[in-house]
C-alpha cells in the first residue's frame, strides 16, 4: 500500500510540474531561487494582461530607466529639437570670448564621430576670422545652466570618479571621458601610468592597480566631481605597452577652455586667460538669482548638436548614462529656467507630473536620477508596461520612440545576442538594464498581430547572469 501510495505521489508531482506555465516555470527557475522576480506582459491591442507576477511591485531598474528619461524627453521637446552651443564676443568686453552652453552632452563624443576633435577647428577657423592676432583674449566658458552638482546625491561612491558615472554640466566635452593610459609590460611590478587623453595636466593619481594574466579589464579610477585627485584600482591585463581606462573629466568646461585655446593659439589667437563661470555662480549662490558676469555681442558661430531622435536612440541603443543625464536636467532648466534651481529635481518632479498628465499610475516609482544608476531607483513592471503601452498606442511620437529601441540579434547594441536563434530574434524591441544582482528588460514584441508591451524584472537572483538570461529568453520565446 506504501509503495502505490509513494508512486501515486511521485505520478501526481510529476504531473504538476508538466502543467506548470511558462510564467510559472521561469518564477520556479532554479537560478531565481533567492531573487524577487517581477512580470507583466499586456496587449497592445486590446490593453489586457497576458501575464502577471507581483505586476505592481517595485523592483530596482537599472538602465531600463532610462525609458522613462526618453520618453518625457521627446514628448517635451519633440524629435527634431537640437541642442545649441553658441560662442560670442562679450558686449562690454570686446576682448572677450564666450562659450555659451546649453547643456549638449554631444560635443566632441565618440558616438556620433570618430574625429571627436573636429569641432574645435571648426570654432577656432570662425574665430580666427574675426579676431585680431594682435588682441589678448579671455575665454570665458559658461558652463552654469545646471549649476554644478553634477551627479545624482543618491549615486554611490565606488560609481564616482568612472565614466559610466560622469557629471552632467551646462558644457560636456569628448563624453567627459578621458582615457587613462598604462604600461603593463613589466609583469612583475605594478602598471605605469603612461598619459591622459585629453591631456588634463593637474590630475594626480594614486596608482593601486595590479595585474591580471586572464586578460580582463577590472580597473577603476575613483574621485570627486571636480577634484583632481585620483585613486586608481583592481587589475588590467599584463603584458600591454598601452592599455586604457576611462574616467570622469573633473571639470568639462575648463578642459573644453583649455582644448580650444590650444587650437586658437596655434592658429596665432593669443589667449591670455581661460575661466569658466563656476567662481561667479558660486559668489552670486546666496542670492539665488543670476547677473552674469557678461553681455552678449556679436555671435560668431552657432553649433547645433544632432537631433533628439539619435540623441534618444543612443541612449536606449547604448544604454549612456552620460546623455540621459543631460536630457533629464536639460528636462528641468526647460521648466525653471532659473540657474539656481536644482535642474535634476525640476526635471525628476516634472517627469511626475508628465506620467500623471497621461494617467500612467506612479506610485510605485522612485526616481533618483534619469539614467537608473541610483541603486534607489525603483518601478513596477505594471508601470513600465503602462508607459510603454501609452508611448506606442498614444503618443505622436510613437514610431520615433519605437525605433530609438535596439532589436533582439541587433549588432553593437545592447541586445546583440540576446534572443539569438530564437522565433523572436529581430521581433523585439526593448532596452535591457543590468548592475549588481539586477537583471531587467522592458521592451516591445511585434510579431504580425501579436503586439505586447513587456517587462521582466530579476532581483538579488542566485545564479549566474547567463543562467537568468536564458530563463527570461526561454519565457519570452513561449510568450
Amino acid at each position: 500500500m506504501k509503495r502505490i501510495i509513494s508512486i501515486s505521489i511521485a505520478l501526481i508531482v510529476t504531473t504538476l510540474a508538466y502543467a506548470q506555465s511558462p510564467l510559472q516555470k521561469f518564477v520556479n527557475d532554479p537560478a531565481l531561487k533567492h531573487a524577487s522576480v517581477g512580470v507583466m506582459v499586456k496587449d497592445l491591442n486590446t490593453g489586457k494582461t497576458i501575464d502577471s507576477h507581483n505586476g505592481d511591485k517595485s523592483l530596482t531598474t537599472a538602465s531600463i530607466m532610462k525609458l522613462v528619461t526618453t520618453a518625457a524627453a521627446l514628448e517635451l521637446f519633440g524629435p527634431d529639437y537640437r541642442y545649441k552651443t553658441t560662442i560670442v564676443l562679450d558686449k562690454e568686453n570686446t576682448n572677450k570670448i564666450l562659450v555659451l552652453g546649453s547643456g549638449d552632452p554631444t560635443l566632441g563624443s565618440e558616438a556620433f564621430d570618430n574625429q571627436s576633435r573636429d569641432f574645435l577647428s571648426v570654432w577656432a577657423n570662425n574665430l580666427t576670422s574675426r579676431l585680431a592676432a594682435k588682441n589678448s583674449w579671455k575665454l570665458y566658458v559658461v558652463d552654469d545652466l545646471f549649476g554644478y552638482a553634477g551627479v545624482s546625491p543618491e549615486w554611490t561612491w565606488i560609481d564616482m570618479g568612472n565614466y559610466y558615472a560622469s557629471g552632467a554640466y551646462g558644457i560636456s566635452v569628448f563624453d567627459n571621458t578621458y582615457r587613462l593610459y598604462f604600461d603593463t609590460t613589466n609583469k612583475n611590478g605594478r602598471p605605469t601610468i603612461i598619459k591622459t587623453v585629453p591631456e588634463i595636466v593637474e590630475l594626480k593619481f594614486t596608482n593601486y592597480m595590479t595585474l591580471n594574466t586572464n586578460g580582463s579589464d577590472n580597473g577603476y579610477i575613483y574621485g570627486a566631481p571636480f577634484s583632481y585627485e585620483r585613486s586608481v584600482r583592481g587589475n588590467i591585463p599584463a603584458g600591454r605597452k598601452e592599455f586604457s581606462i576611462k574616467g570622469d573629466i573633473p571639470d568639462p568646461g575648463m578642459t573644453l577652455g583649455i582644448e580650444l585655446s590650444k587650437v586658437l593659439k596655434s592658429k596665432g589667437i593669443n589667449i591670455v586667460s581661460v575661466n569658466t563661470a563656476q567662481e561667479d555662480y558660486i559668489a552670486q549662490l546666496d542670492q539665488k538669482f543670476a547677473t552674469p558676469p557678461y553681455s552678449i555681442g556679436e555671435i560668431i558661430y552657432e553649433h547645433r548638436s544632432q537631433p533628439m531622435s539619435d540623441i534618444i536612440r543612443e541612449v536606449n541603443v547604448q544604454s549612456n548614462n552620460h546623455y540621459t543625464e543631460h536630457l533629464i536636467r536639460t528636462i528641468g532648466r526647460k521648466i525653471n529656467p532659473n540657474i539656481y534651481s536644482d535642474a535634476l529635481q525640476e526635471g525628476i518632479d516634472y517627469v511626475y507630473r508628465f506620467l500623471k498628465a497621461r494617467n500612467i499610475r506612479t506610485e510605485a516609482l522612485f526616481l533618483h536620477d534619469g539614467c537608473g544608476l541610483a541603486p534607489q531607483d525603483a518601478a513596477s513592471p505594471n508601470f513600465f508596461c503602462d508607459l510603454l503601452s501609452y508611448m506606442y498606442v498614444k503618443s505622436n511620437n510613437s514610431k520615433t520612440y519605437f525605433e530609438s529601441l535596439p532589436k533582439a540579434g541587433e549588432p553593437e547594441s545592447t541586445l546583440q545576442n540576446f534572443m539569438d536563434g530564437t522565433k523572436y530574434e529581430g521581433k523585439i524591441a526593448a532596452k535591457s538594464g543590468s548592475i549588481g544582482g539586477v537583471q531587467c528588460f522592458a521592451g516591445y514584441l511585434v510579431d504580425g498581430d501579436k503586439k505586447y508591451a513587456f517587462t521582466i524584472m530579476v532581483n538579488k537572483f542566485n545564479g549566474t547572469r547567463t543562467q537568468v538570461r536564458s530563463a527570461i529568453e526561454k519565457y519570452l520565446e513561449s510568450l
